[in-house]
């Protein structure tokens, strides 16, 4: 007989699991489901769950009347015998039932229980403490947990079934649809689609809050939602993840069963089900709000596991402990640090054997603070504590240590501070040596620059530049470790980011003396599974190129790599520099992002510049040619403090014209579409309809992840995606992107970038099949932007696609290759078409051409269409060629990334000789680094140099009046007039350098100077 690999042998095992035999093996041993469940306790070999029958499910209530009415009449009889006086009892008890979940949903009847008239049923006992009583541990195992399989649950349809739905006292916790790969199906797609689309919602099992959670499953993956919502459900995985991306790892060698046994082995255990129920699950919305319209929190598999292995980890080895949580953006941190928080405030220790403890019927943590930026974690915490817990108004903020001493003597068990506050409660903390405390540090949200800073730093007994970033990292440790902490407190610290010392300090020390997180959520598999962008998807870098001279004969000596900064410095902060990259950066984000309507034309763009200087100067730069361009939106710029720029002091709020607090509201405002910004608002800064960024700062390290990962926010309802992502950057390579990305990613892949000059060989290439005729490419554009009718374009893309459908007779795979090649033109001109700083007419007119033929253009095979579709949402990288590239995806290093300790011995500043170069070496280095590559522009600047140099040479005036002329004052006269007669010739093709040089004095004398020195070589 042949294995059983389709849905009822995973139905099947997850039944046995649960119940510790199944429907299958009880028919083949002749037993019956009554007779198991009557002897419970013999049978119930797994995870103690009942085993329930289809046809004690009441469709119309929603529940199982076999476990409802045994588990109230074994429990609390007398509260039944209240009512059993009147002859229609049950259908008082269901009505009144009903009635309640209908408008507070199932959570509130689990927790408050169920009153008729003088009747009050509870109708689940909560799992116990560690330091219940014995009556509360023998009340919860009092408990009848069931499992259903084949579930009719439709009134309007008796034969819909759901393949399994757990039971807590006869009420429905968890539905189930089942997938089996091996059977051609999955729970991503074939579970979720079921649910969505053959499921009456309108049944009152799947109605919103009557059941708490709806599970799509198959043998590799898990899918969940709260709420049944037809084709706009949506699902969230609830996976371990797999080498640090998205589903589930697989099983080791020797163990049997499937991927997502987790669930059933794990999850779905009564005392796991019972916590979750009672510790996470919450119902969230003002009390006057419909029930529609509140939210269900069901928390994900990651937030899950990290509160319950610390509350583990605590309760085993006691106070005094420190705890790394690196979980990503997009992993649900809020909700993460508010259970951790009420739960802590309920962690006992697990016996007396616990280092420290000997009272252990006291709480572990007397209190629990939550250091944080974020302004709304502290009424989300509140909320959250309201609902879970019975005792009301344990939580205070605390902005200085009086607050923090007055709350502890009230009894306020969870505290809220800010990162910039925390520094001076640390050494009360210590000095409470009789209080025990639970620290949970929020680093996401941390650093906004500023006056705050500065108090900081000057609590921490340093200054720093107001243009300098203050790590929220570095605060903390430095705090402890100004302190000295004592052992009476645990830290628990969130970030994404982690940097060396943070690792040193709060990770794991393993044998081999490295140092791991607690707890781990990549941002690959946060990216994977959809919840936050992929910012270097579409990371386009532009290089700036500069050459310089000196203007001194002297040649004196300079610390080469401070030299080539500063160097670097003058050019990019000159104001004719930003004038140009405010252009190219209006050039991109007016027709790309806001003409397109990205976001529902609610897409905004962000620029990071080098300093305030910078980021003043930009903001004119930009308002300059919006003034031009008629005003179409407005920009706002963020800064600390008062900087002076050319003579002028700014502030944020005078360029503004509004307070400085405003500016996070106003640039949510739909007018406001552009931020300008130097430090501020790089990091803790959440805006979701941030879709481009233009980057003119060095980027490195965390500050890099954490001010890319601005655009990484999802925004759901406008429909933003990953390729809405967009970066233009002008002062980083891809290369050290992918550096500072590396040790807080691990993704798997670095595609190469892809070269405007693909278009190209792709033009050619389309060329040649014979679809279309150049003339109909120019007709087509002629008659499409003096916007004749429809009725007159269309025709002539009627008969390109005519050509290849009959008249070409192409193979199916020649068509495939035709249309895959025409997406991809199409695609990558489209994003190149505003940042190439040339212009290609025949591409444009292809462009536009292709746009309206490919629709038109039919493929027969649905496999060719399938890869057609995959080729389409990639770059094409094969036609690299050995230029700079403009365009990439940037994908990263799968492996686990370790960083270096801290240097032990750093160089002080005036610690070994610094590097000494001649000031010509330097400007020849630095012309090298910045000048040689100028193919990016129209057309190569070093070709353009030798060919007029040529022209210079060719001049027949050239060899005797300067070349032979031993007068150095007439050789010059000569050599100027000859310039000038070859720059006049070569105006037309050499436009912008012919401005330069007859407008700008100090141009032309360097230009002539270099001309000079070029034409007299060889010579």
């Amino acid at each position: 007989m042949h294995s059983q690999t389709n849905e009822q042998a995973l139905e099947a095992a997850i039944e046995r699991t649960l119940t510790g035999t199944c429907i299958e093996d009880l028919k083949k041993d002749g037993m019956s489901v009554d007779a198991v469940n009557e002897n419970v306790e013999v049978y119930r070999t797994g995870k103690g769950y009942y085993i329930g029958q289809p046809s004690n499910f009441n469709a119309q209530f929603a529940i199982d009347e076999q476990f409802f009415w045994d588990f109230l009449e074994s429990t609390q009889k007398e509260e039944l015998e209240k009512l059993q006086k009147q002859s229609d009892w049950k259908l008082k008890i269901l009505n009144r039932y009903e009635r309640l979940v209908k408008k507070y949903g199932i959570l509130y009847l689990l927790k408050k229980g169920l009153q008729v008239d003088d009747a009050h049923f509870t109708l689940f006992y909560q799992l116990p403490l560690a330091s219940s009583s014995q009556k509360v541990k023998d009340n919860f195992a009092k408990n009848r947990f069931s499992e259903t399989r084949q579930l009719r649950y439709s009134i309007d349809n008796p034969r819909e079934e759901i393949d399994i739905v757990l039971f807590i006292n006869g009420l429905p916790i968890v539905t189930m649809e089942l997938k089996n790969a091996w059977t051609g199906q999955n729970a991503r797609v074939h579970g979720q689609h079921q649910y969505k689309t053959q499921r009456d919602t309108k049944q009152p099992l799947l109605q919103f809050a009557r059941c708490v959670v709806h599970f799509a499953v198959d043998t590799d993956e898990a899918y969940m939602t709260t709420k049944l919502n037809g084709k706009s459900t949506f699902f969230l995985p609830f996976n371990k993840g797999n080498k640090h991306g998205k589903g589930n790892p697989e099983l080791q060698k020797g163990e049997i069963g499937h991927r997502t046994n987790y669930l059933w082995n794990e999850v779905f255990t009564r005392e796991s089900l019972a916590n979750i129920i009672q510790h996470f699950v919450r119902l969230d919305g003002k009390k006057k709000d419909p029930l529609q319209a509140k939210t269900l929190f069901f928390p994900r598999y990651h937030q899950m596991d990290v509160v319950r292995k610390i509350i583990e980890d605590a309760s085993k080895k006691g106070v005094g402990q420190t705890y790394l949580i690196q979980h990503s953006a997009g992993s649900g941190k809020s909700n993460s640090i508010t259970w951790a928080a009420y739960q802590l405030i309920e962690t006992y220790p697990e016996n007396s054997n616990v280092p420290g403890i000997k009272d252990v019927e006291r709480p572990l943590f007397d209190s629990v603070i939550v250091v944080t930026d974020r302004r709304l974690l502290d009424k989300q915490i509140r909320d959250n504590i309201a609902d879970f817990s019975e005792v009301k108004n344990i939580i205070a903020p605390a902005h200085s240590s009086k607050e923090l001493r007055e709350n502890l003597e009230q009894g306020k068990k969870i505290i809220i501070t800010t990162i910039q506050k925390f520094p001076f409660m640390v050494k009360d903390i210590s000095d409470l040596s009789d209080k025990r405390f639970a620290v949970i540090i929020d680093e996401a949200h941390s650093s906004q620059s500023g006056s705050a800073h500065d108090n900081m730093n000057r609590a921490m007994g340093q200054q720093f530049n107001q243009e300098e970033e203050v790590d929220a990292q570095d605060k903390i440790v430095q705090a402890m470790q100004s302190r000295k902490m004592r052992g009476n407190a645990s830290y628990m610290a969130f970030t994404a980011t982690p940097k060396t010392i943070t690792l040193e300090k709060f990770g794991v020390q393993q044998a081999d003396g490295s140092f791991k997180p607690f707890h781990l959520y990549s941002m690959k598999q946060a990216i994977e599974e959809g919840f936050i962008l992929d910012v270097l998807a579409n990371y386009t870098t532009l290089k700036s190129y500069y050459e310089i001279e000196k203007s001194i004969e002297e040649n004196p000596l300079f610390d080469s790599s401070k030299a080539q900064k500063k160097l670097r410095a003058y050019v990019e902060q000159h104001q004719q520099t930003i004038n140009t990259k405010a252009e190219i950066i209006l050039d991109h984000f007016i027709p790309k992002i806001v003409n397109q309507k990205k976001l529902k034309g609610k897409a905004k763009a962000m620029v990071v510049t080098q300093s305030i200087e910078s980021a003043i100067r930009y903001y004119k730069a930009l308002q300059t040619i919006l003034k031009d361009k008629g005003r179409p939106f407005k920009i706002a710029i963020a800064f600390s403090g008062t900087k002076e720029v050319d003579g002028i002091e700014y502030t944020e709020a005078e360029i503004n014209g509004f307070a400085e607090k405003d500016t996070r509201i106003k640039f949510d405002e739909d007018e406001y579409r552009i931020l300008v910004v130097a430090n501020k608002y790089l990091t803790g800064f959440d805006q979701p309809k941030l879709c481009a960024m233009y980057v003119d700062k060095k980027l490195q390290g965390v500050l890099a992840v954490q001010a890319l990962s601005r655009l990484n926010r999802a925004a759901t309802k406008l429909g933003k995606k990953t390729e809405d992502v967009f970066v233009l950057d002008f002062f980083n390579s891809s290369t050290d992107i992918k550096a500072s990305f590396d040790p807080f990613y691990t993704a798997t892949s670095l595609s190469e970038a892809t070269d405007v000059n693909v278009l190209h060989e792709l033009k050619e290439v389309l060329d040649d099949v014979g679809v279309y005729e150049w003339n109909e490419v120019e007709d087509f554009n002629i008659k499409f932007f003096n916007k004749e009718d429809a009725q007159v374009l269309s025709p002539i893309i009627e008969h390109a696609a005519e050509r290849f459908i009959h008249e070409l007779e192409l193979e199916d795979d020649d068509k495939a290759d035709f249309k895959i090649k025409a997406k991809q033109f199409v695609k990558i001109y489209g994003q190149m078409a505003s940042i190439m700083p040339f212009e290609m007419l025949q591409w444009e007119k292809l462009y536009w051409f292709l746009k309206f033929l490919i629709p038109k253009l039919p493929i027969k095979n649905p496999e060719i269409d399938a890869l057609d579709e995959l080729l389409s949402s990639v770059d094409l990288s094969t036609y690299g060629l050995e230029r700079v590239r403009l365009n990439e995806t940037i994908g990263l290093d799968d492996s686990d990334s370790e960083l270096d300790p801290q240097n032990p011995n750093p160089r002080g500043a005036h610690g070994t000789d610094e590097d000494k170069d001649p000031l010509d070496l330097i400007i020849q280095s630095f012309n090298e680094k910045w000048f040689q590559n100028w193919e990016v522009t129209p057309e190569d600047q070093r070709v353009k140099f030798i060919s007029l140099t040529k022209s210079i040479q060719a001049h027949p005036d050239f060899l005797q009046k300067v070349v032979e002329n031993s007068d150095e004052q007439n050789k010059n006269l000569a050599f100027q007039k000859i310039l000038d007669e070859v720059m006049s010739k070569q105006r037309k093709q050499e436009l912008d350098l012919y401005r330069l040089y007859a407008k700008d004095d100090a141009f032309k004398i360097a230009f002539f100077d270099t001309m000079k020195r070029m034409a007299s070589v060889g010579k």
